[in-house]
């Protein structure tokens, strides 16, 4: 082998290296690994059609949007089964303003701002209170799932107005995939550059180190489940956006498919790991799946299983890395 080959060798041995020492690396092969196989599976490589890969873009948009809340959450030590509830809540209340004569922009912001405030009162409940997240967040699901009734009597309302466009397209490109990954690199940007986040990261990898050392462990996780409510009321208006109608049902299920995406991307289910980049790519997994399987005209209890056994996989592979630190 001359100079020139085994110096090529070299680099490309050594890009490969690099890579994988990317955390999201494993997750992504898996991805890339998937979306190959669907495709071959599928007639005439249907799945890579550009109509088929928007559309799976589009799927997974709302579920990523909540899961980097999600993996805020997670990451900080807590978990929030309340993100449904939060989806359906959020497309209703804004209709409900906009019904009532408040602007649709100044309703937008009312309705985010009200997200945080639930989110926040998870929070409290369990910063204060030192209630079990999974038990409290279990016990907002009802309550804000309540609320949205509460709100529309359970009566669908239309949603036709000038915010009505964030479901919709900019030329080919549908607005919620737009909007997932500005909300993707913000969320990185806060997580990974920003004092707070390093703050998320100190609480969920050792709580009562973060207290010694002045880490405002209690504001830090006020903060993110605040974030998550804010997430999860602004993906209720993007859905009902894409609807064109605000509908109490909307959101239901939603809290396994956000764990999961979390999880399945490399988020730590004890805390203090994980990325905002895997998380979507942990979505894109389980839209990839979805989309599979209505492709190869598989019946869809087998698509639930499989997302299940998926999620137990990454829950197992997560315990035997925290195990072998």
């Amino acid at each position: 082998m001359n100079n020139i080959s085994r110096n090529k060798a070299l680099k490309d041995r050594g890009f490969i290296k690099k890579a994988s020492s990317y955390k999201e690396f494993g997750v992504l092969m898996t991805l890339v690994v998937l979306c190959v196989v669907v495709g071959a599976l599928s007639r005439d490589w249907v799945f890579f059609t550009p109509y088929n890969l928007l559309n799976v873009l589009r799927q997974i948009s709302v579920m990523a949007i909540i899961a980097v809340g999600q993996a805020f959450v997670m990451i900080s030590g807590g978990i929030d089964l309340s993100v449904g509830s939060f989806l359906s809540f959020g497309g209703v209340f804004c209709a409900f303003l906009i019904m009532v004569g408040v602007n649709p922009w100044l309703a937008l912001v009312i309705t985010l701002a009200v997200g945080f405030l639930l989110g926040t009162i998870n929070g409290l409940i369990i910063v204060k209170l030192k209630l079990n997240a999974f038990i409290t967040t279990l016990a907002m699901l009802n309550i804000v799932k309540g609320l949205a009734y509460l709100v529309t009597k359970g009566i669908p309302i239309d949603f036709e107005n000038s915010i009505t466009f964030l479901g919709g397209e900019v030329g080919s490109i549908p607005v919620p995939v737009i909007i997932m990954f500005v909300v993707i690199i913000l969320g990185h940007v806060l997580l990974t550059k920003t004092v707070f986040g390093r703050y998320v990261f100190a609480v969920g990898g050792n709580e009562k180190a973060s207290k010694l050392s002045g880490i405002p462990v209690e504001k830090t996780r006020l903060l993110v489940y605040g974030l998550i409510g804010s997430l999860g009321a602004f993906t209720g208006v993007i859905t009902a956006a894409n609807l064109m109608t605000a509908d109490t049902g909307a959101g239901l299920g939603y809290e396994l498919d956000v764990i999961a995406a979390t999880v399945i991307g490399g988020v730590s289910v004890s805390g203090g790991k994980g990325s905002v980049p895997g998380v979507l790519i942990g979505a894109g997994i389980l839209g990839v799946i979805r989309n599979g399987f209505v492709l190869l005209l598989i019946p869809s209890y087998w698509q639930m299983m499989s997302i299940g056994m998926v999620i137990i996989l990454a829950c197992a592979f997560d315990q035997f890395r925290a195990s072998r630190r």
